[in-house]
């Protein structure tokens, strides 16, 4: 079945073209802000996959003059959020699609930085172990419990994974670990937003491979550990370009 529809809050958010209204950002607001508050609407789906992005009109709707608009647009292209044509304005720039051969690149990177997180996350001494699995344990049984609940809430489902492997990464504390995490992993919820009401039905295999993880952490084996997060999004890849199979791409014309 298709993606959830949009409440009447989110529809009366959006223009006729389809991108959001997002309320104003305060007078003087840095750059960063511009950033966070476009990136947020990006991987919401608000602004939808293929959306034109206008400069003048991102600024009249955030309040806020066009270079922190286009200082914040030129971040969210250099990180794939947003694309142009070669040698088109800024003004042209559109939102990524989502597209098959994206999803395995990206769900890939993922896969990878939190495989390191796991691998530390498995070298920590018994007790932080034992603290970091009940954590674990507990997220990944209301994740379950999240999936086999009817009708399914997408978004409780959504957070409790997220929380799952969140933990996983925070526990390798790492801080460039964790930047780089921060960086790339809200690429990876625009997928699994758009397309989570259609993976429901594969949730058994998900808890699956975080028992996996869970039981590779506990037992201090931290090339098991690793290998078994690489696996769990790797095969999350799958599902998704699966589904993209059926529905198509979003934004890709």
């Amino acid at each position: 079945m298709p993606p959830r529809k949009p409440s009447s809050r989110t529809k009366r958010a959006r223009t006729a073209r389809g991108t959001a209204r997002p309320a104003p950002v305060a007078h003087g607001s840095r750059p960063e802000q511009v950033y966070v508050r476009l990136r947020d609407l990006i991987v919401q789906g608000l602004v939808a996959p293929g959306s034109r992005i206008v400069e003048t009109e991102i600024a009249s709707r955030l309040g806020v003059s066009r270079t922190p608009v286009r200082e914040a647009l030129q971040r969210l292209q250099q990180e794939g959020y947003v694309m142009g044509a070669p040698g088109a304005q800024q003004s042209r720039l559109t939102v990524a699609p989502l597209t098959r051969d994206d999803v395995h690149e990206l769900l890939d990177i993922v896969g990878a930085l939190e495989g390191l997180g796991a691998r530390r996350a498995a070298e920590l001494e018994p007790e932080g172990r034992r603290l970091l699995i009940r954590d674990l344990r507990a997220l990944n049984a209301e994740f379950q419990r999240a999936g086999r609940a009817s009708p399914v809430d997408h978004g409780r489902l959504y957070d409790a994974d997220e929380r799952f492997h969140r933990r996983v990464v925070q526990a390798g504390e790492g801080p460039r670990l964790i930047a780089m995490h921060d960086a790339s992993k809200p690429q990876a919820e625009r997928y699994i937003r758009m397309y989570i009401s259609m993976l429901t039905g594969d949730i058994r295999s998900s808890v699956d491979e975080h028992d996996a993880i869970i039981s590779a952490i506990d037992d201090g084996r931290p090339e098991e550990a690793q290998r078994a997060v690489e696996t769990n999004w790797r095969h999350a890849a799958d599902r998704l370009a699966r589904v993209i199979d059926v529905v198509g791409e979003r934004g890709s014309w």
